[in-house]
Parts: structure tokens; C-alpha cells; sequence
């Protein structure tokens, strides 16, 4: 019994050989099979990668480039509103007159003026405005003072000094110069017209005035002036549309000029008044100021 269970336990050798064999060739399968697999896995995952990093990078390459950041501008604080300086005083005087002219307040018109004049004595825009109130008032003498006064300040090539000199030679004549030896001298005048065929300037004017103090022991100044009217030469003048307005002046306190509050009456001393012929004609003014008055008032 035991001889046969000693025997059944003895194994071949060639059985180990032929098992180690099997066990080396499964294990070498078993490596090359894990080689392959390995290999396999690594060339799939190359590609992914690059696949991968493609599609990461086209939308960065794609995508339009930011633009660069605008160069900080300094900053610059609004400008500080202007004020136009105030007008000076004269400035002011001659806008208010100008006012007052327009509003045929010629008193106030001349008062304002004359200020002015005090603290500007030589500004010709005030002596040019001046002289035309005088002008709109029919007291060409006057205007004309003011007129060679502009001329005397005033460049002899500019603008005043020629509107002076025009108004000089249209407007009211001066008494003509006399030279010795002969006859008033004459002075060639261009001939200027207006749209009616008149001559340039104004078509009327006072030729002279003359003034008569009457004594009168009621009245304070009893006074009479008679005041020529002409056309000038070859103008037409239709007398139904001609309206004379006369307007005389106290002087106040040696200084203001008020419009008179004294009795004025006119009428004319000829018969027609129509300017048919070249001869001037003739209103009569009457000034009267009673005694009740106040004493100050000097008539202009």
C-alpha cells in the first residue's frame, strides 16, 4: 500500500519542463500584450492633445485683437464765461441820449450829450451825434459849429472828417467868405442828387433868423424871432405836406437845457408860404415869459 501511494506521487520530469515552459510563454504573451496595449494608448493620446490644443488656440487666433487703450487726454476745464466788460460812462451817456432822440425828447437828448462832452470833450462819436440832434431841431448854426469842430479834431483822411465836411458843404450854408478886392468866393461843390432828383442833403433849411426883444413890464422876456425859410436851389416843394415845427430852449441853472414851459405862438409874416419862388419864407415866434416864472430860464 504504501510502495503504490509512493509511486502514484512520483511526477514525470519532463512535466516540469513542459509546465515551466507554458508558464515562461504566458508570461511573455502576457508582456507583449501589455507592450502593445501601452503603446497603443500612448499613440491615441498624442494626437488628442494636439487635437485638442488646436481647437484651443483657433478661437484665440480667430478672435479680433483688442483694441489698444486710448492715451489718457489731460483734462481740460471748460472755459470761464467771459463778461463783457461794462460800458464806461460817456458810453452809457451817449446810448441814453440816442434813446432819448428817438423818442423825440431832443432836451434830454442834448442834456445827456453835454455830460458826456464834460468828460470827453474831443469824442467825436458824442460831437457827431450832437451835432445831428442839432440838425433834427433845425439849429443849423449850431450843428455847423459842431461840424467844424469835428473837422478841427478829426484826421483829415477819415470817415468823421468827411461826413463833417459833407454836411458842411450840403447842409445850411455859412456866410459866404468875402475876399478883399472882390466878390464872395467861390467854392466848386459836386453836384450829388437823391432819388427825387433833389440835391443830396437836406431840400429845406433856415436861411437866417432874427431876433427882437419887445420891453413888456408884465413878462419877464417878451422876445419875437423871425425865422427865414428857403428851399434849396431846384428843389419842388409840395407846401401841403410841408409841417413846421418850432421848439425853443431854457437853459437851467447855467447848465441844463429844458424844453420851455414859456408862451409860444407862430404865424407867418408871408402871405403865401408855398416856396414857389427862391425867396425865403418868413415865420414869426413869439416868446413870452411871465414874471411868475422862475427867473433861471434862459431862452435858446
Amino acid at each position: 500500500m504504501r510502495t503504490l501511494l509512493s509511486r502514484a506521487i512520483q511526477i514525470d520530469p519532463s512535466f516540469h519542463v513542459a509546465l515551466g515552459v507554458l508558464v515562461i510563454i504566458a508570461i511573455a504573451e502576457a508582456f507583449f500584450a501589455t507592450s502593445y496595449y501601452v503603446g497603443r494608448a500612448r499613440a491615441n493620446r498624442v494626437p488628442a492633445q494636439a487635437v485638442t490644443a488646436a481647437i484651443a488656440s483657433a478661437p484665440a487666433a480667430s478672435s479680433p485683437s483688442a483694441p489698444a487703450p486710448a492715451a489718457a487726454q489731460p483734462s481740460v476745464p471748460p472755459p470761464a464765461a467771459v463778461t463783457p466788460p461794462a460800458p464806461s460812462t460817456v458810453d452809457q451817456l451817449l446810448r441814453e441820449g440816442k434813446e432819448f432822440r428817438e423818442k423825440g425828447d431832443t432836451t434830454n437828448a442834448l442834456a445827456r450829450f453835454q455830460e458826456a462832452l464834460d468828460g470827453e470833450p474831443d469824442n467825436t462819436g458824442v460831437l457827431q451825434e450832437t451835432a445831428q440832434t442839432y440838425e433834427s431841431m433845425q439849429m443849423f448854426d449850431r450843428a455847423n459849429d459842431i461840424w467844424r469842430r469835428i473837422k478841427q479834431i478829426s484826421p483829415s483822411d477819415s470817415s468823421t472828417y468827411a461826413l463833417a465836411d459833407r454836411r458842411l458843404k450840403v447842409g445850411v450854408p455859412a456866410a459866404p467868405t468875402v475876399e478883399p478886392g472882390g466878390g464872395p468866393a467861390e467854392t466848386d461843390v459836386p453836384s450829388r442828387k437823391d432819388v427825387g432828383g433833389n440835391a443830396e442833403g437836406p431840400i429845406m433849411g433856415i436861411s437866417d433868423v432874427k431876433t427882437k426883444e419887445t420891453p413888456d413890464p408884465d413878462a419877464e422876456a417878451n422876445l419875437a424871432l423871425e425865422i427865414g425859410i428857403k428851399k434849396q436851389p431846384g428843389a419842388v416843394i409840395d407846401h401841403n405836406k410841408v409841417k413846421i415845427l418850432v421848439f425853443l430852449y431854457d437853459i437851467v441853472n447855467e447848465k441844463d437845457v429844458k424844453l420851455t414851459d414859456a408862451d409860444v405862438s407862430n404865424e407867418w409874416l408871408t402871405s403865401k408860404h408855398d416856396w414857389s419862388e427862391t425867396n425865403p419864407e418868413v415865420l414869426l415866434v413869439r416868446y413870452v415869459r411871465a414874471k411868475t416864472l422862475a427867473a433861471t430860464r434862459k431862452v435858446q
